[in-house]
């Protein structure tokens, strides 16, 4: 899409690419008459970002366009977006090079292309922020090479859907080890995500979290109780040491967080 040449963030849009244009009129005949379908983006999986750096996931889509229209006089590309349509209006994601096809036909490409996700704190322009993550819509741009105005842009939306996520982290500990059979065990732990304005890590609250156990010997986790997170993320409660075995907390995750489980924490009862 021509690396930063096209990029003109509108009033309330998120410039997130190469692909992201500012506010223009209905397409006139001049846009390119193709169309876009079977897109998929990081095969289907959501998509799960850091604290600081960028993560570059695949995409796969097909063109469809006219015979007589020349493949390499146009650049095309995969976008994310949030709003009623792909338009400068809606926040918008997309890659930082255009797609790479080759013909199958003369009407069809099949197409890959990548596409960049950065923390608002590690690129102010371009970044992610807080409030961005969760559900984002599929759309796709067709641009001719020589274009000359927004009027020979070509969108499509309504390709799928897709989440962005903020990466988690859980940890657990339990103590005292060894300990005495009968005796209360303490477990700890803490769930962070990753917060996108600041470029840290900071405590995930007011979440269940499910403490397991699994004895020494057998490899199937079952849960002991649920606890919910502190205002910081902590965790913190107690059990009646029994066997031997592993602690760890699991927390299924949100439409913005990913499902995380902590590494078990061996305990040894005397």
């Amino acid at each position: 899409m021509r690396i930063r040449a096209l990029v003109v963030a509108a009033t309330g849009a998120v410039a997130l690419s190469a692909l992201a244009v500012p506010a223009a009129q209905a397409a006139p005949a001049a846009a390119p008459a193709v169309t876009f379908s079977q897109v998929k983006i990081n095969t289907g999986k959501p998509v799960v970002v850091g604290p600081t750096a960028k993560v570059t996931v695949n995409a796969t889509y097909t063109v469809t366009k006219p015979a007589g229209l020349n493949a390499a006089s146009i650049d095309t590309g995969p976008l994310l977006y949030r709003g009623s349509k792909l338009s400068a209006q809606a926040d918008i994601i997309g890659g930082d090079d255009p797609g790479v096809c080759s013909a199958v036909s003369t009407t069809v490409l099949h197409c890959t292309a990548k596409l960049q996700f950065r923390p608002i704190g590690s690129d102010e322009y371009e970044g992610l922020a807080n409030s961005q993550a969760g559900a984002w819509k599929v759309g796709a741009l067709a641009v001719p090479r020589n274009a000359t105005g927004l009027g020979d842009f070509m969108w499509q939306s309504d390709l799928g859907a897709i989440s962005v996520q903020r990466q988690a982290k859980l940890t657990a500990n339990a103590a005292p080890e060894p300990v005495k059979k009968g005796r209360t065990l303490t477990v700890t732990g803490a769930l962070t995500r990753a917060n996108w304005d600041t470029d840290k890590y900071a405590g995930y609250s007011a979440q269940s979290v499910k403490l397991q156990f699994r004895k020494k010997g057998s490899s199937v986790y079952s849960t002991v109780k649920t606890v919910k997170t502190s205002t910081t993320g902590g965790l913190k409660t107690t059990v009646t040491a029994s066997v031997d075995g592993y602690y760890r907390f699991v927390f299924a995750g949100t439409s913005t967080t990913p499902a995380v489980s902590a590494v078990g924490d061996f305990v040894d009862v005397k």
